[in-house]
Order: C-alpha cells, then sequence, then structure tokens
C-alpha cells in the first residue's frame, strides 16, 4: 500500500541502520504496518562520499537483503540521498537513481542558502532524471518563505515530506510547513526518513492523520506515491558506462 521513498535501512557507515539484521527487523515492522515498497537511500554527505568500496559494499548488502524482504512482502530498492555538494556537480548522477526510476533522492540544506541545491537539481534534470527533493519542510530557508518550495514544484520535481514532520517530531515550523505542502498539493510523496529503531520508517500513523484531513483518494495518492509509479512507467535513463 505505502511506498517510502527515503529511509536508511540498508547499512552503509551514515547515521542509519549499523546491520543487516537490524534493518531487516525494522523494514519487516513497516511491511506488516502497510508498507510495500521502501527504498534504501544512505547518504552521500561533502565528508563521506560514495566510494567505489563504499557503494560496492552498499549493494552487496542490499542485494543480500532484498530477497530476505521479499519473503515478508516487502519490495526493498535501493537509492542514494544526496547533500548537494560542489563535487556532485562534476559527477555522472545517474550512479544514484531510485532503484530503476528515472530519479535522483536530493536533500535541501536545513539551515543557509539554496543556491547549490538549486544548482544541484538542474544537473540531476540535465542527466533525464527527476529531483525528489527530500523534506523541503526541514529547510529554514522554506519554512521563512515556502513560495521556495512552490518554485520546485512548478519545475515539475517532486516534493518528498518526512512522515515526522506531519506528527510535529521535528517542531512547530516543520510541521506546519509540511502540512501547508500536502494541503496545497505541493508534496508529491511520502518518506519516513526512518534511520534506526528510535525513529523508525513508519508510515502509518501519518497516513492516518493526512486521511482524516484531507480524505482517503489523497492520502493513497500521496503514500502510495502515484507520481513515482508515473515515473516507473517512463524509459529508463541510460545507466552510466
Amino acid at each position: 500500500m505505502f511506498w517510502d521513498v527515503h529511509t536508511h535501512m540498508v547499512p552503509s557507515g551514515d547515521d542509519g541502520v549499523r546491520t543487516e539484521e537490524d534493518g531487516l527487523a525494522l523494514c519487516r515492522e513497516a511491511a506488516e504496518r502497510g508498507t510495500s515498497v521502501l527504498f534504501a537511500t544512505p547518504h552521500v554527505w561533502p565528508h563521506f562520499e560514495l566510494s567505489e568500496a563504499r557503494e560496492e559494499a552498499v549493494r552487496a548488502a542490499h542485494a543480500r537483503m532484498a530477497p530476505r524482504a521479499a519473503e515478508f512482502g516487502l519490495d526493498l530498492r535501493l537509492g542514494f540521498e544526496l547533500t548537494p555538494a560542489p563535487a556532485l556537480l562534476e559527477t555522472d548522477l545517474r550512479r544514484f537513481r531510485l532503484g530503476g526510476l528515472p530519479a535522483v533522492l536530493m536533500e535541501l540544506p536545513f539551515d543557509g542558502p539554496l543556491g547549490l541545491a538549486m544548482r544541484l537539481a538542474e544537473e540531476i534534470e540535465a542527466a533525464g532524471l527527476t529531483p525528489v527533493i527530500a523534506h523541503p519542510e526541514r529547510a529554514d530557508e522554506v519554512i521563512d518563505d515556502p513560495g521556495q518550495a512552490r518554485a520546485f514544484a512548478g519545475r515539475g520535481w517532486l516534493l518528498q515530506v518526512n512522515a515526522t514532520s506531519l506528527l510535529g517530531r521535528h517542531g512547530r515550523g516543520p510541521r506546519r510547513t509540511g502540512w501547508r505542502l500536502v494541503e496545497e498539493g505541493l508534496a508529491s510523496v511520502m518518506g519516513s526518513d526512518g534511520h534506526r529503531p528510535a525513529r523508525p520508517p513508519f508510515l502509518d500513523e501519518a497516513y492516518e492523520a493526512v486521511r482524516a484531513r484531507m480524505g482517503e483518494e489523497a492520502a493513497g495518492d500521496l503514500f502510495g506515491a502515484a507520481a513515482l509509479q508515473r515515473l516507473e512507467s517512463l524509459a529508463p535513463a541510460e545507466p552510466p558506462s
């Protein structure tokens, strides 16, 4: 039922799960709570890049975990979450696709200007991919001026709101802004941004909150990632050579 486009359920050395068993335990509970497709999106930080060795280890971990997740009904896919950095502007961004989708998940900085993020999103688009903007409601610039999020959506970029923001777990500003993006129809997909047992990859509570406020059809489109399913129907971008 739910598509969770943003989690850290494959160990990668970042601040997500430490072991495959930890990730699978949380994935199992997410499936029991209604998630059918879950993307593991390890961080690619300016200070923690995706080296060849790290990428090989992440992909190997995912390859071991995915068939085990399928046994309890979860489609575990692999992508990455990019934090804008100048080096990424010179990188083949198709390397970071969300599973087989022609899309890349990219977060906005929590504080400071959005210029570099805009440039990276434009480079993602120039590579024939759709930028998926992670948790814009948590960026100070968007909290202060939600019109910036409208501009992103107006370019056809997908806005991913965190379930935890709607539930108030990141404070008043992100909660208010997250609900505004959802109610104005600017949010396209949801993510748990689940990291660990204290911050799990669950969407059901936020789904019920959106369904109660906006109705079952609107909640279903958002949590079922109708926008991503439309992308899935498109021919995938060519992988990097």
